[in-house]
């Protein structure tokens, strides 16, 4: 029976998010670069307080960056209050080497602290930057959104000018897409609009942009029923493209001068933005010398990728090189990972999957002439980390060279001429790499689904030159946690291996039966689960879920990334499949073979947005597996979903795909019991896909339950508590045969961390 206790486990874990370092200590080191790269200092929380390091890669030293006891006393002195060195008062510092000393921000005031004598004192802190600024590598400028142009401001003495004077609405400098502007949530945490996408040379003197074109771009409407200040509905425009609709936003690529004013435009068609800006995706960007700007481009098939130079001078546009394909040519799998391509002195490198799995390959800048293959085998390359021109080497991680698990990423080297494949790391693990700004070492954080990271600095040999944290999850271990198991199965092809996690109920008894929940996300653009250590489950659901008593099991099926492209390419023209469901059906049906504490009698599905849509087509497609199901922000009718990613996954002309991506015209299939769970002000996927998809279980005479938040965007920021409570209640009532408990969790805190783990 689920109880009061279990709900309150699973509120702890469902908040861990929003409250980082409580249960896991030294999981993610985030450096601050001092001395222009060469050092670093970070904090670690040991979730009363933080405890800061001064790390130096060169020396081969880490040291606390202060003595936390005596700048504690000399707080308390100076302020008057007492400071507990175990947990002082602020989470950030500002580290000045060259005066011996540390300012920061604590109780109320800014301090500095000399680090020679320990004497606190009251200062004058600098004024704080700006959310909406993009500031200058030198730090002197800052450049902002104002109405539909870009204004700058001098950072030295508050002049401001600006940038570009012919902006006007739907055809405004900065924004991205109005689709995936996420305003209904930046106005919850008190944002106008995200800040502009643009680009700065290397030199500070110019800015790469784009005006956003979507005046011809379809507009689509949200009623906010009780707007804050309990007037009338408010009504919501956006513009919103749909799959097959004439008109996309379209992205003109501009570089303006800073002091001169001067305005030039690329000499070339505008670029067809769907989705994202392309300078924001990282798929415009400058020449390391500042000397051209280069830029990749994708006709409406997806079927060509064609990389360009621009001149920043005249505006001239020349085509370096292209590639073209039978399906989508992707720069990467992960579609909101920046593209694998690197600019050198006079090659490019260039990510393919021409031969059937990601690699890369050399062309010459100027003519683009083919030069060779640089990496190849059965594994893809996941990221270009470092390139080495005099000594003619690429380091880069690469996925599946690891047997036990294809995913876990593996830092590598190779000549540019193809020879000398060399493993950095070859110890098995999984590899998340952070760069020094001069790329001269790396931050390495090793770990794997079930091992804790443990974070060195190592140079480019592979060899570590200082240890710096070794992640400590006692805490969470103390709330019935245990580590997830990895597993691997057949494909429902009966040939392809296919990976999960599963997840132990707390308190786990084999002697036992528990029902189980499939925790689905179907991709294309991202996997389900990450091959190294993560402790908050793929977002916020499958540990809570297993605090609760459940089974929780995560897959990524044909179709999703990672693995060949043959293997991504499943999801061609098939996002029906949703990540192909029926290798879900059958992993299930093989884990509970060796698992007979699996109850297949009582299986249930959840999943959010893409999942969303996955976990109600899973009770339509498989109604003999899945039991009971929670939608929660479900894209259910493709043809009315962003263009950009249904044209991506079922292609640019294909109605039929796009039909057959549909839930609402399956809805007389429901035989389980279903919640379906939507936003009112969800700008992202709009509720009236829930509300499609209810109307036609309607009409079927189906029997389910319904959920429309008010006010809610798409992650359901400030009512998450609240929402999840209610997807337990569900499945706890659908599959335990059990009344939940009364428990009422406390609402959760809207913050910038919870925000970076949403948006991670």
């Amino acid at each position: 029976m689920t109880t009061d206790q279990d709900y309150q486990t699973a509120e702890q874990l469902l908040r861990r998010p929003a409250r980082p370092g409580e249960l896991v200590t030294a999981d993610r080191i985030r450096p601050q670069w001092i001395d222009g790269g060469a050092r670093f200092w970070y904090a670690v929380s040991d979730g009363a307080g933080r405890r800061f390091v001064l790390a130096d890669p060169a020396a081969g030293t880490r040291e606390p960056a202060f003595d936390h006891a005596r700048l504690a006393a000399a707080l308390a002195d100076a302020s008057g209050q007492p400071v507990d060195p175990q947990a002082l008062p602020f989470a950030a510092i500002d580290l000045r080497p060259a005066a011996n000393a540390v300012e920061f921000h604590a109780l109320g005031e800014y301090w500095r602290c000399g680090l020679d004598g320990y004497v606190c004192e009251r200062a004058e802190s600098a004024p704080p930057g700006s959310p909406l600024e993009v500031t200058s590598p030198d730090g002197r400028v800052a450049v902002s959104r104002r109405g539909h142009d870009l204004w700058a401001r001098s950072l030295s003495d508050g002049r401001e000018w600006p940038l570009t004077t012919d902006g006007e609405p739907a055809n405004q400098y900065g924004p991205g897409p109005e689709a995936t502007a996420n305003t209904t949530l930046l106005t919850k945490i008190g944002l106008p609009h995200l800040p502009p996408a643009l680009a700065w040379s290397p030199d500070s003197t110019k800015v790469l942009a784009h005006q956003t074109d979507e005046r011809e771009v379809r507009e689509t409407h949200l009623v906010q029923a009780r707007p804050a200040d309990g007037g009338a509905p408010l009504l919501h425009t956006q513009r919103y493209a749909y799959p097959g609709d004439e008109h996309v936003p379209l992205a003109r690529l501009v570089v303006l001068d800073v002091a001169e004013g001067t305005v030039v435009r690329a000499q070339a068609d505008p670029l067809l933005m769907p989705q994202l800006s392309p300078i924001a995706t990282k798929w415009a960007w400058w020449a390391p010398d500042g000397t051209a700007v280069y830029y990749l481009d994708r006709p409406r098939d997806l079927r060509t990728l064609t990389l360009h130079r621009m001149d920043p001078a005249t505006g001239e546009v020349t085509t370096v090189l292209g590639e073209s394909g039978a399906t989508r040519v992707e720069p990467n799998q992960w579609a909101y990972e920046p593209p694998i391509v690197e600019i050198l002195a006079d090659e490019v490198l260039w990510y393919s999957q021409r031969d059937g799995w990601g690699h890369l390959y050399r062309y010459d800048l100027h003519t683009g002439a083919l030069l060779g293959q640089v990496t190849s085998g059965e594994w893809a390359v996941r990221q270009i980390l470092h390139v080495d021109e005099t000594e003619r080497v690429v380091y880069f991680t690469a996925s599946g060279l690891v047997e036990e698990d294809p995913y876990r990423r593996t830092v590598c080297r190779a000549a540019l001429d193809g020879s000398g494949f060399t493993k950095v790391t070859d110890d098995g693990l999984d590899h998340v790499v952070t760069l020094s700004p001069g790329r001269d070492c790396f931050i390495d954080s090793a770990s794997t689904v079930d091992t804790p990271p443990v974070t060195t600095v190592r140079d480019w040999s592979g060899h570590v030159l200082i240890h710096l944290e070794r992640a400590d999850t006692s805490r969470l271990t103390a709330t019935g946690w245990t580590a997830p198991e990895r597993f691997r199965v057949k494909a429902a092809d009966g040939v392809t291996d296919i990976y999960g996690i599963l997840h132990h109920p707390h308190g786990f008894d084999p002697a036992h039966r528990y029902p189980v929940v499939d925790h689905l996300y179907p991709g294309p653009q991202v996997t389900r689960v990450a091959p190294c250590f993560d402790p908050g489950g793929m977002g916020l659901d499958a540990e809570p879920l297993a605090a609760l008593g459940f089974v929780v099991i995560a897959l990524d099926g044909r179709g999703t990334p990672g693995r060949s492209k043959a293997f991504h390419d499943a999801s061609y023209g098939n996002l029906a499949d949703a990540g192909s469901l029926a290798d879900h059906a059958v992993a299930l049906r093989q884990l509970a073979r060796t698992r007979p504490w699996m109850d297949l009698d009582r299986v249930g599905v959840l999943g959010h947005s893409g999942g969303g849509f996955a976990a109600a087509r899973a009770m339509l497609d498989f109604p003999d597996v899945y039991k009971a199901g929670v939608a929660l922000s479900g894209p259910h009718d493709a043809r009315h979903f962003n263009l950009g990613f249904v044209e991506t996954y079922d292609g640019a002309a294909n109605p039929e795909a796009w039909a057959r991506t549909s839930n609402v015209d399956l809805a007389d299939r429901l035989e389980g019991k279903l919640l379906l769970i939507h936003g009112e002000m969800d700008d992202q996927v709009h509720p009236d896909h829930t509300l499609r998809l209810a109307d036609r279980l309607f009409a079927a005479d189906k029997g389910f339950e319904l959920l429309l938040v008010p006010g809610a965007e798409h992650t359901f920021l400030d009512c998450l508590s609240y929402v999840r409570k209610r997807c337990w209640d569900f499945l706890v009532r659908e599959l335990t045969d059990t009344r939940p408990p009364s428990y009422r969790p406390a609402p959760i805190p809207i913050g910038p961390d919870m925000l970076a783990e949403l948006f991670a």
